[in-house]
């Protein structure tokens, strides 16, 4: 025990790191966005062409143009690869490293956030560690994410809503009235002494976990940099435009706000109307017409995405801040043809016949930007028709090994025991990408 608590005290060095996972729920297509086949026989390519960058070699999908002129501040894994077909098993297997490509309910292994957060929490802070911005929790009745055997206490802070709404406000921080703080730490005082009395008969660490989340809760309720680090209306109004006023822009915005307080840990899941009729990247032709879909939705996408890496440079945040920008799994390089189950945004009515992309974890792509990496690259590369990787093939457990070294985490060192006591390696298998090490 003492050897794991040395362990541990290595892992919780206060060297300033974060992570900002952008989590494109559904699956993006790799074809339409980062890795484009222009010359694909037309039953792969899709409609659109490709732009060329500012880094001789990399060309995007012409959707995305703003990306194009900030490619130098990003490098693109284009190599990614794994073995779950299904959005639950696709999702735990990049959030929580589980290889089985069977859907499952719920995870049986944490997700890297909740572990990350509980060997880097600070409990003394005024901000929780770990938040969700939009968070990454479910996939319809999936539960995509969760703390497993972990202490759930350090599971997200959770941001829910439209930022962009000027009605919008995170509740429950930063009381404002003096005597309204005074009477909640008295209150608090009072449960304290009443938890005792219960404190026996408790076989399974459970009232450890309340403490721990009423002590994220007075603090965020008495905490005026709480609420301020929350507030996009300190934002100049070039800075909100620039991000886009639209839920994802102001999801990136209040994410780098985030960073700046003092979050190591933040997701942001883009999904919702700006995506089209079934809300999310599953562009399957029963769900939109995928190439109208991706028309409506990449504007967005670009936009958000964009200006969260320039500012990040601009800031000064780039060499401690890593951005990943990734969903569960790629599309299908074929296109689909069959009958749309619906009417809306970016699908025809019901039996309207519509192109679409299916599932694919055999190959898609992923952005990485700050952390002090070098930018400015592709690592790895699919075939000319997008379906299989041929160089520099990367597995999930190396994608999830690569943000525990950046936050400093031994991740083939560690163990955590699970419900029955056994310990369990953070990370079984993988290893940091070598080409996503911090530059010098």
């Amino acid at each position: 025990m003492r050897l794991r608590a040395a362990e541990l005290a290595k892992t919780r060095n206060r060297s300033r790191t974060a992570v900002i996972l952008v989590w494109l729920r559904g699956g993006a297509s790799h074809l339409e966005s980062y890795d484009p086949k222009p010359e694909a026989p037309s039953e792969f390519r899709g409609i659109f062409g490709p732009v060329s960058t500012r880094v001789p070699g990399m060309q995007l999908c012409e959707l995305l143009p703003l990306h194009a002129k900030i490619s130098d501040k990003f490098t693109l894994l284009r190599s990614m690869s794994h073995t779950g077909g299904g959005h639950p098993a696709g999702s735990l297997q990049m959030l929580t490293g589980d290889s089985d490509p069977q859907d499952k309910e719920k995870p049986i292994f944490p997700d890297w956030m909740t572990v990350a957060n509980s060997l880097r929490a600070d409990r003394t802070r005024s901000l929780p560690n770990y938040v969700g911005v939009n968070p990454v929790v479910r996939y319809d009745n999936f539960t995509i994410a969760g703390s497993a055997y972990v202490n759930p206490a350090y599971g997200p802070f959770a941001v829910t809503g439209d930022p962009n709404d000027p009605q919008f406000e995170v509740p429950n921080i930063g009381l404002q009235d003096a005597g309204a703080v005074v009477r909640l730490q008295e209150r608090v005082g009072l449960k304290r002494q009443l938890d005792r009395l219960s404190r026996a008969v408790d076989d399974f660490g459970s009232m450890g976990s309340i403490d721990d989340f009423e002590a994220q809760a007075l603090s965020l309720l008495t905490s005026p940099s709480a609420r301020e680090a929350f507030d996009l209306g300190r934002e100049p109004a070039a800075v909100r435009d620039r991000y886009g006023r639209h839920q994802w822009g102001q999801q990136c915005l209040m994410a780098r706000r985030l960073v700046e307080a003092g979050v190591e840990i933040i997701t942001t899941t883009f999904d919702g109307p700006l995506c089209g009729r079934v809300g999310n990247w599953d562009d399957h032709a029963v769900n939109h017409h995928v190439f109208d879909a991706l028309r409506f939705r990449m504007p967005y996408f670009d936009q958000a995405v964009s200006a969260l890496v320039e500012d990040l440079y601009a800031r000064g945040l780039d060499q401690w801040v890593l951005v990943v920008v990734t969903g569960e799994f790629g599309r299908t390089p074929r296109i689909e043809r069959v009958a749309s189950s619906g009417g809306g945004v970016a699908s025809g009515s019901a039996g309207t016949v519509q192109p679409g992309r299916d599932h694919w974890p055999r190959a898609f792509s992923q952005l990485w930007a700050g952390g002090g990496i070098q930018t400015g690259g592709v690592i790895g590369a699919t075939d000319k028709r997008g379906e299989d990787v041929i160089e520099r093939p990367c597995s999930p457990g190396d994608f999830l090994a690569t943000i525990y070294r950046h936050l400093g985490i031994a991740a083939d060192q560690i163990s955590i025991p699970d419900f029955s006591g056994r310990p369990n390696l953070i990370l079984p298998r993988g290893a940091p990408i070598p080409e996503l090490t911090v530059h010098t």
